[in-house]
C-alpha cells in the first residue's frame, strides 16, 4: 500500500471486514472470475439479499482485489472532512434528487472515466424472497448514460476501454446461519455495442427501449447464476430434497450448487409429474417446518441410522432407547476428546458468541439482517477481546519491544487457530446436543407428546415477513407457478389436484369503522420453540416419512415409462445445456411492456426425468431406495420392544 494511496481507507475497511466475514462463513467461492476485467471502466450489478454484508462480500473476495466504488448522497460530500472520508472508502456522490441524468450520475462518469470499478445493487432494497423480484433500470441508465457522456467529453475520459456491465450474483447456502457458505459467480461482461443505437436514436422513447432491454439482459444473467423459486413452499420442499440427498452439507460442491438447488426448484415446480407428487412435497414441507421449529437440521441427525425397511406403506418406527443412549455416549465422547484442546478458544470468544446471538435476536422477523448483527456485534466484541489479550500478554514481557512483537504474533495465531478448529468443534457440539434432545424425546413417556391439534402449528413453514418495497403485484414470476409435465407427444392435462389460481368473483365485505376509531393493529405473536419432551418423536417420524416419500417419489420418477419420455419443467438457462424447448408462449407479467420492445413470453423450458436424475446422482446425491436406507450399524434401529411405531 503507498503512502499517497487516495483510497487508504478502503482497503483498511475491506480487510477487516473481510476478515469478521471469514470469521462468520466457512467459505467464500468465487465462480466465474475470468470474466471480470483487470482494467478499464465497469459497473458492477450485483444481487441485494443480506444487507451490509453483500458489499462486504463483494468487496473483499473481488477478483484482481480491485477497488468498488458505492453510491452515496451527494449531501454528504458537503463537508470536507466528511468528504475526504467518504472518497477515501471508496464512495462516490449520487445527486438522487435531479431529474437531470447527466447531473445525477457526475460522480459516477467522473470514476468511470478514470478507469475504476463501480458497484451497484440494482434490485434497489435487500430482501428475503425465494426469487429475484425486481431489476431496477438505474445500472442500465448508468452505463448508457456515460457511452454518450464519454462520446461528448473525450478529453476528460482517461482511458480507451468502453464501459462493461459485469452482473454478480452472491448466493447464500443459508444466509442468517454461522459457519455457512458464500457462492459469489461473475456472469460474462455485458457491452454496450448492442444498444448504443437505439439509446442514441432520436425517435420518442427510444433511450427508455434501449435502457430496458440492458435491464432485461442484467436480469437474466443475474437469474441464471441464482436460485430461483415460484413460491416459498417449493424452494422449501427442495431445500429439503438437498438436505437429504446430501446428507453432509460439506458433501456438496459449491461450484454446482447452485445449479443443483435450481434443478430441484424445477423438479418440484412440475406438478403431478407422478401419481405421489402432492403427498411427497407436503411431507418435505412438514419436515421442513419440524425442523425449522425446533432449530435442527437434517445433517445432524443422519447419525442415527434409518429403517432397513422405507416402504411407504410400512409404519416409521422409531429408534430403540439404548440405541439414542449409545448415540448419545458416543457423540459425548467425541465431543469431550476435543474440548481440551479448544476450551480455551472458546472461553476466549464465548463473549463474541453470546453479542451474535443477542444481535441475531433484535431483528428476528428479518432474515437479511440476521447475519449483519451478528458479524457487526461480534466484530465488536472482538475489537475489545484481541486488544485486551494483546497488552494482558505484554504485560508478562514487561512491555518490553520484543514482548510487543511476541504478544502480537501470539494473539494472531490464537485468532487463525481459532478460525482453523472451529468447524469440527462447532459440528460435533450440534451433533451431541442432537443426540441428547433425541435421547429426552424417545425416554419420554409416550403420553407427553404433543396432539396432533397442537402439532398442527409446528407443521407449516414459516414465510419471511414481507418487504415493504417490494410490488409483488407488479413483479411476478416471468413462469407460471405451476406447470404440468409434457411428453413427446405434448403437454399433459392438468388433473384436479392441480393447484390453480381462480379469480375471486365475490366481492369483499366491506370494512365498517367508527367514526374517530381507529382500528387497533393486529398482533401476531411469535411461534414458541416447543418441548424437546414432547415433539422429538414426531420429528423422528417426520424424517422417516420424509425419506420414504422422497425415495417413492424418485422410483415412481424412474418407472413411469422408464424415466426416458416424461419431462420436468426447466428454467431458461437449464433447458439449454440439458434439455430444450416446448413452444408455448408464456406472458412475462404486467411489469414487462411489448412497447419497451422486449418478447412478450418464453419458451417452456424442459429435460427428462431421467437426464435430471443422472445429474443429481453425478453430483453426489444418495438417492435412498425403497428397500433399505443407509444403515451404519448391522441390526434395525428398532432394536428392542421399546421401539415405538405409529
Amino acid at each position: 500500500m503507498s503512502s499517497d494511496d487516495i483510497f487508504v481507507l478502503h482497503r483498511i475497511i475491506r480487510y477487516i471486514s473481510g476478515l469478521a466475514a471469514s470469521s462468520f462463513f466457512t467459505e467464500v467461492r468465487v465462480v466465474g472470475a475470468e470474466h471480470v476485467p483487470r482494467s478499464g471502466p465497469m459497473i458492477v450489478a450485483a444481487t441485494h439479499h443480506n444487507m451490509m454484508l453483500d458489499p462486504v462480500i463483494l468487496s473483499s473476495h473481488f477478483p484482481n482485489q480491485r477497488i468498488l466504488h458505492y453510491w452515496s448522497k451527494a449531501s454528504l460530500f458537503a463537508n470536507p472532512v466528511m468528504k475526504y472520508i467518504l472518497f477515501s472508502s471508496g464512495n462516490i456522490p449520487v445527486d438522487r434528487k435531479s431529474k437531470d441524468r447527466q447531473k445525477l450520475f457526475k460522480g459516477t462518469f467522473e470514476a468511470l472515466a478514470q478507469g475504476y470499478a463501480v458497484a451497484l445493487f440494482p434490485e434497489g432494497t435487500s430482501y428475503t424472497e425465494p426469487r429475484i423480484m425486481q431489476v431496477k433500470d438505474g445500472a442500465a441508465w448508468a452505463a448508457l448514460e456515460y457511452t454518450r457522456w464519454a462520446k461528448e467529453n473525450p478529453d476528460k475520459v482517461r482511458t480507451n476501454e468502453d464501459v462493461v456491465v459485469v452482473p454478480a450474483a452472491i448466493v447464500y447456502t443459508n444466509k442468517s446461519k454461522y459457519r455457512s457458505s458464500v457462492i459469489m459467480e461473475f456472469g460474462k461482461p455485458i457491452t454496450m455495442d448492442p444498444y448504443k443505437e437505439l439509446f442514441f436514436s432520436d425517435a420518442e422513447g427510444a433511450p427508455r427501449a434501449a435502457a430496458k432491454r440492458l435491464t432485461h439482459t442484467i436480469e437474466q444473467s443475474l437469474m441464471q447464476a441464482t436460485v430461483n423459486a415460484p413460491d416459498w413452499d417449493t424452494l422449501y420442499a427442495a431445500r429439503m430434497a438437498k438436505d437429504i440427498l446430501w446428507e453432509k452439507e460439506e458433501s456438496i460442491d459449491l461450484d454446482e450448487f447452485v445449479r443443483i438447488l435450481q434443478t430441484l426448484v424445477d423438479l418440484f415446480s412440475t406438478t403431478d409429474v407422478t401419481p405421489n407428487f402432492n403427498n411427497v412435497r407436503r411431507t418435505l414441507l412438514e419436515y421442513y417446518s419440524l425442523l425449522q421449529s425446533t432449530n435442527l437440521s437434517n445433517s445432524v441427525l443422519h447419525a442415527l441410522p434409518l429403517p432397513r425397511d422405507l416402504d411407504p406403506k410400512t409404519p416409521a418406527t422409531l429408534p430403540s432407547r439404548l440405541l439414542t443412549l449409545l448415540v448419545f455416549m458416543r457423540d459425548s465422547v467425541s465431543s469431550l476428546a476435543r474440548l481440551p484442546f479448544f476450551f480455551l478458544p472458546l472461553l476466549v470468544h464465548l463473549p463474541v458468541y453470546v453479542m451474535g446471538r443477542i444481535g441475531a435476536r433484535l431483528v428476528e422477523d428479518e432474515e437479511e439482517t440476521q447475519a449483519q448483527n451478528k458479524v457487526a456485534f461480534g466484530l465488536i466484541s472482538m475489537f475489545m477481546i484481541y486488544p485486551a489479550s494483546f497488552f494482558f500478554l505484554w504485560a508478562l514481557f514487561w512491555y518490553s519491544s520484543v514482548g510487543a512483537l511476541a504478544a502480537a504474533v501470539t494473539v494472531y495465531l490464537f485468532a487463525v487457530y481459532h478460525n482453523r478448529m472451529i468447524n469440527d468443534n462447532y459440528e460435533h457440539a450440534k451433533r451431541f446436543i442432537a443426540a441428547w434432545r433425541v435421547l429426552i424425546g424417545v425416554w419420554a413417556p409416550k403420553k407427553w407428546d404433543l396432539s396432533l391439534t397442537a402439532l398442527s402449528q409446528y407443521t407449516t413453514p414459516i414465510v419471511p415477513k414481507e418487504n415493504p418495497w417490494i410490488d409483488k403485484n407488479k413483479n411476478r414470476p416471468t413462469t407460471p407457478t405451476t406447470s404440468s409435465p409434457t411428453s413427446e407427444s405434448g403437454p399433459v392435462t392438468p388433473t384436479s389436484s392441480s393447484p390453480e389460481r381462480v379469480p375471486n368473483l365475490v366481492p369483499s365485505t366491506p370494512r365498517v369503522v367508527l367514526p374517530h376509531q381507529e382500528e387497533p393493529p393486529v398482533k401476531t405473536r411469535p411461534r414458541r420453540r416447543p418441548s424437546t419432551r414432547r415433539i422429538m418423536r414426531h420429528v423422528l417420524r417426520a424424517r422417516v416419512e420424509a425419506v420414504k416419500a422422497l425415495a417413492n417419489f424418485f422410483d415412481q420418477l424412474e418407472r413411469v415409462n422408464n424415466g426416458k419420455k416424461v419431462k420436468v419443467k426447466a428454467s431458461p438457462h437449464l433447458a439449454r445445456l440439458y434439455g430444450g424447448f416446448d413452444e408455448i408462449n408464456i406472458p412475462r407479467g404486467p411489469s414487462s411492456e411489448n412497447t419497451d420492445g422486449l418478447p412478450a413470453g418464453e419458451p417452456q423450458g424442459w429435460r427428462y426425468a431421467s437426464e435430471v436424475i443422472g445429474f443429481l446422482k453425478g453430483q453426489g446425491a444418495k438417492i435412498p431406495s425403497l428397500t433399505h436406507g443407509r444403515l451404519v450399524v448391522d441390526e434395525d434401529w428398532a432394536l428392542s420392544t421399546d421401539a415405538e411405531t405409529e
